[in-house]
């Protein structure tokens, strides 16, 4: 059997669906770390971790801020269920901004056993994300 020469990668939300488009080349944030998808990839799931997600088609570059989630992997096909995920050219840099000031806000306000610590850290974490994706700060 040949190797595919293409990824059908689709970008889902529990909102919408984001991306669906034939790729050449994916790179996605992993929980364990940043990894890579070309077709013929094995079969693997993914756990995601708040990052910047890229795919190439052709010479064209796309990227993705992804606010965690899962992947899934085949030969050729990466479904990617984020729990939020927006294109560059979507984001809201002032908003993210704001997002960013109430996620640091709430951080200086709660101790590292707080049991929303967590939660304020990742709202954080997606607003950097969107802000240098978005050509924030």
């Amino acid at each position: 059997m040949a190797l595919p020469t293409h990824l059908d990668l689709q970008i889902v939300t529990p909102d919408r669906l984001v991306v669906r488009e034939q790729v050449d080349e994916v790179q996605i944030p992993g929980a364990q770390g940043y990894f890579g998808v070309l077709p013929g990839h094995t079969p693997m799931l993914a756990a995601l971790a708040v990052g910047e997600m890229w795919y190439r088609k052709g010479s064209a570059m796309e990227k993705i801020a992804l606010g965690g989630g899962f992947a899934e992997v085949t030969p050729d096909r990466v479904v990617v269920m984020a729990d939020t995920a927006e294109r560059a050219d979507e984001i809201d840099v002032e908003r993210a901004q704001r997002a960013r000031d109430r996620a640091e806000a709430r951080l200086k306000e709660l101790s590292l056993d707080d049991e929303t610590y967590a939660k304020a850290y990742a709202e954080l974490q997606r607003a950097l994300v969107r802000m240098a994706l978005g050509g924030g700060e």
